[in-house]
């Protein structure tokens, strides 16, 4: 079997809609999912993208995706990678597709010269959880991550 990383184009955007879509389901969040193919299209291929995505196939199926962008560290002085979605379709897993999407986002971070990958995990994704950790990667138990959308954004935003 070999497993073939590529960036994806715009051509490619039903079927990362598709990977999103799954992922949702294999998270229990399907419901949350509202992108639809023209916002893709919009916010990563468009004038300023704000992600990219690579992609993982395997005898011509796309089979897994890691969708990722730019953060930055004061503290390394230096850009890093977050990975927002990580994903494997369920009857490709257990054969390095996941590792060779992690392998190419730290090439792409070395490459580039930035300072490190980072990512969340579902406190009950286990598998998940095992994978990283057979990587070396380290759980950030001291922080914990805030978000603000919906009403609580809009209202932090208004004026006054």
């Amino acid at each position: 079997m070999k497993i073939h990383i590529a960036e994806a184009t715009e051509q490619d955007v039903p079927v990362i809609l598709d990977l999103i879509r799954q992922l949702a389901e294999y998270e229990r969040l399907a419901d949350k999912v509202t992108a639809t193919e023209d916002q893709l299209r919009r916010t990563l291929f468009g004038a300023r993208p704000a992600a990219e995505v690579l992609l993982a196939v395997v005898d011509g199926e796309t089979v897994g995706y890691a969708l990722f962008f730019t953060t930055y560290s004061t503290f390394l002085a230096k850009p890093g990678l977050y990975l927002e979605d990580l994903f494997v379709k369920s009857h490709a897993r257990g054969q390095g597709i996941g590792t060779a999407l992690l392998a190419r986002l730290a090439q792409l971070a070395i490459e580039r010269g930035f300072g490190r990958v980072e990512w969340t995990v579902l406190n009950w994704n286990e598998p998940s959880i095992r994978f990283y950790d057979s990587l070396g990667a380290v759980p950030m138990h001291d922080w914990t991550l805030y978000r603000l959308t919906g009403e609580s954004l809009t209202k932090l935003a208004a004026p006054g």
